[in-house]
Order: structure tokens, then sequence, then C-alpha cells
């Protein structure tokens, strides 16, 4: 009798929730190994749906019933994901990066998806699924990309810098796609003619913008402060997730989708004095309904299907990360990126993202192709992103040794080198800035304010041109390289300053300094307490360490509270 207690007990559990036990548990195993790795835990959500759907338990527990409920509920975080996209939308930032944002981000769109619809069209798929492939291609995953220039201490470096902006422009053209996603992928018995359809779009569209503007700025507000008034936190959060849902629901009544409504809605907040509050509340909501979106990917992944198929899937993967790669590393490389930071922003950009596995799903439903070419390119998009960790941290050693064999190395006019030597050859017993961010500048300034020269090395093209025009010795060059000191003219410099906070780039330019000059001082900045002693090892006569300076600040100002 015991024995047949589970059983009975398990006919009165409804399927949706066994399923959710199962998948929650099974992520957070697989999770706590990918940590383990330093993998992507987006990889592991995905590789944990895979082994749902394909290990019997589906049936088990409901089959097709409880993956359609799932799947509703992953919508669900596909709403939360524009909201937040929307909330953490900056025009200060965009402003800042419009160079690298339009000139970088229009040319990788415009060239990714021209080149994967022309493959699409050459394989067979018809123009409206080689439209949809070409975005799914051209969009990069924001979220593993970020995090693996933050794990690699670079999320201040240039190559982060371009990423950002670059996917800066990629949301902004995914917000815009989601409008024609209903014409492109019309639901069944709802065709008619283009004419007609785009007119209603510019009609639907033109009423929501009214119904958000006026949300906006009257209701969401006074809704917001009626709310804080209360001091009811539990409140508060219910009705910012309202705001969200009501406003993702007008846009899909309207047959905009979903998604552009629930970032009209993050729109609507991201400047009001609430937008940090809204992100601490809705952030885990989001990771856990994303969560879910992930799994469900996975969950429509046939892996003898995928078996019988590999070859199209590794060589579309292969063509996916190198392709893009070489094109966005050639597009830094114009822009004026050093080729180190070039290669970081091409491999970080180089997966597939999320919203690709948003669009192939939804084409997957519209049948816009055969359900062999789904898991081809369902697959190949996953297996990207949770490459994609693992191939960044092979970037710099990469770049190193393509270095070594002189590609990429930067070949000024003869006529820069010319007024570059001019401008240097008279320096002596000078200050050399490496660079030129807000502690660099202070620096660079103080000496300066003091009588001491000084010669300043930055990677950021912009940065340099502005120091050019006030008169700064600045060289574009890269400390990890052996031309850059050689042009610093380190032999008759009174000391060398690496104000930027990366112990692998301090690492690299300390060797090389040591080498040619061992008695220099050398002041060296690193994040982390851990990589004070290694500096210091390897020959940094001072090191600031970041964390220490600010816990000194935090006491110092807490002491001077204490006797106000």
């Amino acid at each position: 009798m015991p024995f047949f207690l589970p059983i009975a007990a398990s006919e009165t559990i409804p399927p949706i929730f066994t399923l959710l036990a199962v998948m929650l548990g099974g992520v957070v195993l697989v999770s706590l190994l990918l940590l383990r790795l330093q993998q992507s835990l987006l990889a592991g959500y995905f590789l944990c749906g895979v082994v749902i759907a394909n290990s019997g338990i589906m049936t088990l527990l409901g089959g097709g019933e409880s993956q359609a409920q799932i799947a509703n509920m992953a919508e669900f975080g596909v709403v939360l994901l524009m909201f937040t996209l929307g909330l953490e939308f900056s025009l200060g930032e965009l402003r800042y990066l419009r160079r690298l944002a339009f000139q970088g981000g229009g040319w990788q769109m415009g060239l990714c998806m021209a080149l994967a619809a022309a493959g699409a069209l050459a394989c067979g798929i018809g123009w409206t699924g080689a439209v949809v492939t070409g975005v799914a291609v051209a969009m990069s995953s924001t979220a593993v990309s970020l995090k693996s220039f933050q794990d690699l201490g670079l999320e201040s470096s240039p190559g982060a810098r371009m990423a950002l902006a670059v996917a800066i422009f990629q949301d902004l053209f995914i917000i815009a796609f989601f409008l024609f996603v209903p014409l492109l992928l019309p639901k069944a018995g709802a065709e008619q003619a283009l004419g007609t359809s785009l007119g209603s779009l510019v009609l639907r569209g033109g009423l929501f913008v009214v119904l958000a503007g006026v949300a906006a700025r009257w209701i969401i507000p006074w809704l917001l402060n009626a709310v804080t008034r209360t001091r009811n936190r539990e409140l508060f959060t219910l009705t910012v997730i309202g705001c969200c849902v009501g406003l993702a629901f007008t846009g899909g009544l309207l047959g905009l989708g979903l998604a552009l409504g629930a970032f009209v809605a993050g729109l609507a907040v991201s400047e009001s004095i609430f937008k940090h509050r809204i992100l601490a509340d809705v952030m885990p909501l989001k990771d856990l309904f994303l969560t879910l979106f992930f799994v469900t990917v996975g969950l429509m992944i046939d892996v003898k299907m995928a078996v019988q198929h590999w070859q199209p899937i590794v060589v579309l993967t292969l063509v996916l990360m190198l392709g893009k790669t070489a094109l966005i590393t050639t597009i830094a490389r114009k822009l004026g990126l050093a080729h180190r930071q070039a290669l970081m922003a091409g491999l970080g950009l180089s997966s597939a993202g999320e919203f690709s596995l948003v669009l192939l799903r939804q084409a997957g439903e519209s049948a816009l192709w055969s359900s062999s070419t789904q898991q081809i390119l369902l697959t190949a998009s996953a297996l990207s992103m949770g490459l994609l960790p693992a191939v960044m941290r092979g970037g710099g050693p990469l770049a190193g040794w393509m270095e070594k064999r002189g590609w990429g190395r930067r070949r000024p006019a003869h006529g820069e080198v010319s007024d570059l030597r001019q401008r240097i050859k008279g320096m002596q017993d000078h200050a050399i800035i490496c660079g030129h961010g807000p502690v660099g500048e202070h620096l660079n300034k103080a000496l300066l304010d003091n009588g001491v020269p000084t010669l300043v090395v930055e990677l950021n093209a912009e940065t340099v041109r502005n120091l050019k025009r006030q008169g700064q010795n600045v060289l574009f060059a890269d400390a990890t390289h052996q031309e850059t000191w050689e042009l610093t003219r380190l032999a008759g410099a009174r000391m060398v300053a690496l104000t930027f906070p990366d112990a692998v780039v301090n690492t690299r330019a300390l060797e090389i300094i040591r080498e040619t000059r061992p008695d220099i001082p050398v002041l060296a900045r690193a994040r982390f307490a851990s990589d004070v002693e290694r500096l210091k090892r390897l020959g940094a006569t001072v090191v600031v360490n970041d964390e220490q300076e600010a816990s000194r600040a935090v006491a110092d100002a807490a002491i001077t509270l204490q006797g106000a």
C-alpha cells in the first residue's frame, strides 16, 4: 500500500505544478554546475529544457497541455524583459555613444541582415522567412556579452563600449521591427492587402502613441505618487506590474504586440524618480520568467532531429560566430578602435540573442519553414549563446597571437607618424598617463598644474581627438603593445601611471615597462584587493586599491557624521 501512495498523490497534483517543480529544480542544479565551469546560465536554462523535452518527463507530466501552459507563462517573461529594457533605456547614454551606436550598429545590422537574408533565400526559404532569419541572425545577446565583459574585468574597455553601443542600436531596431511582425507573421484568417495593412498599422500605432503619452504624462505618475504615499511596498510592486501589463495589453488589443506595449510602459517611467526602486522590484520577477522562457525554447528542441542534422547546425553556428566576429571587428577598426579592442567587440557580439529566439519561435508557430529548419536555426542560435563566454575568454590570447604575426597592427600614414614623432621627440622628464577616464583626467590636470609635462596613452578615439584639439600630447595606442612604449620615450620619462583598474592590462603593461626601465616609479590602480600584491610583485611602486580607498572614505564620512 505505501508503494502506491506517491502514485495516488501525483494524480491530485496539477501537471503544470509538477512540471514547474522539475524545471526549477533542474535549473538550479545545472546552473550550479555551469557557474563552477564559468559558463552562461542562459545556456543552462536552455539545456534543462532540452533534457526535459527529450527524457519522457513531458509525457508523464501532462504532455503538450503542460508545455503550452509553461509557454504562456514564458510570454510574461518576454513582456517583463521588454519593460526593463524600456526602463533602463538612457537617452544620455545614447548621446554619449551615438557615433558608435548609429554608425557601428547601423552597418552591423544592415550587413548582417543582408548577408543572412541572402543565404536564407539561397537555401530555398521564402522572402518573409529570409527577413525574419536576417533579423534573428543580426541580433546579439546583450546579457551574455556584457556579463562576459564584466567577468573578464573589461567592462570599461573601448571594446565593451563598442559592444554596448551596438547593443543599444539593436534594441532600438528590434522595437521598431516588432511593429511589423504582425504584417510578416499574420495569424490564420487575418490576411489582407498590403496597403490596407500598412494603413491600419499607422492608425493603430498613432492611437497607441496618444494613449501611451497620456498614461506616461498624467496617469502613471499620479498613480505611483498616490501609491507611494501609502508606504506599502507590496502595493507599489503590484501597481508597477499592473502598469506594465496594462500598456502591454493595450498594445496587444491594437494588434501591435505585447512586447511593444511593455517597452513603452518602461519608457513611461524611465525618467521618473521611481526608476531605481522599480528596477529593484521587477528584476527578480523578470529573471524568473525569463528562466521559463529559455527553458521553453529548450522544450522545443528535438534531440533526435538535431542529431540527424548535426552537420548543418555546426556549420551554421561556425558561420554565424565567425562571420559576425569578422564583420564587427572590421567595422570597429574603421571607427578607430585598436585591433585588440575591435576583436573583443566582435567576439562579444558574435552570438545570436534573446530576441533571436523570440522571433524564431514566432516564425515556427507561423510555419514559415519546415520543422527541420526550425530545429537547425533554434539549436544553432542557442549553441552560439552558450559558447560565447568561452570564446571571449580566448579573445585576448587570440589577439596576441595575431599581433605577433603582424595582423591588425595599426599602420598610421607617413604624415601622421612624422607629426607624432616631432611632438614627442623633445619630451624629457615627463609623466606617462595610461588612460584618460575620470581618474586619468584628474591626475593629468594635477601634474600639469604642478609643471610636469605629460603624455597620455588612450584607446578611445573620441577622447584622443578631443585631447589633440586641446593641445595635449596624446597617443592613440594600446598599453599592452611593445611599440607603444617605444613611442612614449619611456627611457626619458620620470614616472608612469596606469589609471585604469584592469588587472590584465596593467599586468602586461608592467611586464613591458620593467623590461625597459626597471627603475622608473610606476603608479598602478587595482579594482580588487586580490590584485594589489600581484601588481606589486610585477614591479608597481604604488598600487591604489579602489575597494580600500572607498572603504576609507566611507569610514571617514561615517565618523564625520557621528561628530555632526
